[in-house]
C-alpha cells in the first residue's frame, strides 16, 4: 500500500508477460501512491520496461490486473490508457520529425488525458516548452534538438495532457554530467509539482534523491520493495547488480 495514507493511483496485481516459453514478468505486485515518486529499477533484461509497456497499453498482460484509480486498464489500447491519463517517455526518443518543436508538443494536449484546442493549447505548449528550457526553439525543426534537448521535447510532450500518472522509462540515460543534473532538476520540480511518476532508471543517485519508494526486479520478478536507502542495502539487490562476489 502507498505510505501516509495516500489515494492510490495505479495496482498492478499479479501481473505476468509470456513471450512462448520466456517469463519476462513474472506475477508482479506494486501499488504507486498519487502524488508519489516509484522507482522501478533492477538489472538490464529484468523487465522494467515490459512492465511500462503493459501498464501503458503497448503490451498486453498475459495475467493480471492493472487498475488506474481502480478501473482495471490491463489489455486495453495505449490510445485508450492514454486519455485516461497515462503518459510516458521512451528509452529511445521519440519525435514527430515532420512537426516543430511547439507542434510535437501540441500533439500531446490533443490525444492525451485533458485535450486542450486552439489558443489555449498553443499558450499551454509553450508553457511546457517554457518549464523544459525550450522556448527559444518552439518553431524549429526537431531534427535540430541535441540529444539532451530532444528529452526534454519528450517530457513536454507527454505532460502536454496533464496525465495523471507519468511514466519515464530511463529518460536520464546518455546524459553527460551536466546535462544529468539538468535532467534530475527537471523531474525534481516535477516532484515539486506533486506529479505522479513511475521512474525505469539506473542513475541510482537520481533513484536516491528522487524517489520515495523502489520496487526492485530481477529476472522478471520482484525481489525487493521499500524506501531507496532500503532496497539498495538489501544483500539480494547487491547480488543482482554485481553478482555473489559483492553480496
Amino acid at each position: 500500500m502507498p505510505d501516509n495514507g495516500a489515494i492510490t493511483a495505479l495496482a498492478v496485481d499479479g501481473v505476468s508477460k509470456r513471450f512462448g516459453g520466456l517469463v519476462a514478468v513474472d506475477g508482479i505486485s506494486f501499488d504507486l501512491g498519487e502524488n508519489q515518486v516509484l522507482g522501478l529499477i533492477g538489472p538490464n533484461g529484468s523487465g522494467k520496461t515490459t512492465m511500462l509497456n503493459m501498464i501503458s497499453g503497448a503490451l498486453k498482460p498475459s495475467s493480471g490486473a492493472i487498475r488506474l484509480y481502480g478501473n482495471d486498464v490491463a489489455g486495453a489500447q495505449a490510445n485508450t490508457i492514454a486519455t485516461r491519463g497515462v503518459a510516458r517517455t521512451f528509452q529511445i526518443v521519440r519525435m514527430l520529425p515532420s512537426l516543430t518543436v511547439l507542434e510535437n508538443v501540441t500533439a500531446g494536449g490533443v490525444f492525451g488525458h485533458s485535450r486542450r484546442w486552439g489558443a489555449e493549447l498553443d499558450d499551454h505548449a509553450r508553457g511546457l516548452l517554457r518549464q523544459v528550457g525550450l522556448q527559444a526553439a518552439a518553431d524549429s525543426a526537431v531534427t535540430t534538438l541535441t540529444y539532451i534537448d530532444q528529452k526534454r521535447l519528450e517530457l513536454a510532450r507527454a505532460l502536454a495532457s496533464d496525465p495523471k500518472v507519468l511514466l519515464l522509462d530511463e529518460w536520464l540515460a546518455g546524459l553527460n554530467p551536466t546535462e544529468l543534473r539538468t535532467g534530475v532538476a527537471l523531474i525534481e520540480q516535477l516532484r515539486a509539482e506533486g506529479r505522479t511518476i513511475i521512474i525505469v532508471e539506473h542513475v541510482m543517485d537520481a533513484i536516491r534523491s528522487l524517489c520515495d519508494r523502489c520496487v526492485v526486479m530481477n529476472s522478471g520478478a520482484k525481489i525487493a520493495e521499500g524506501t531507496p536507502r532500503e532496497v539498495l542495502a538489501d544483500a539480494e539487490v547487491i547480488r543482482a547488480y554485481l553478482g555473489d562476489a559483492d553480496a
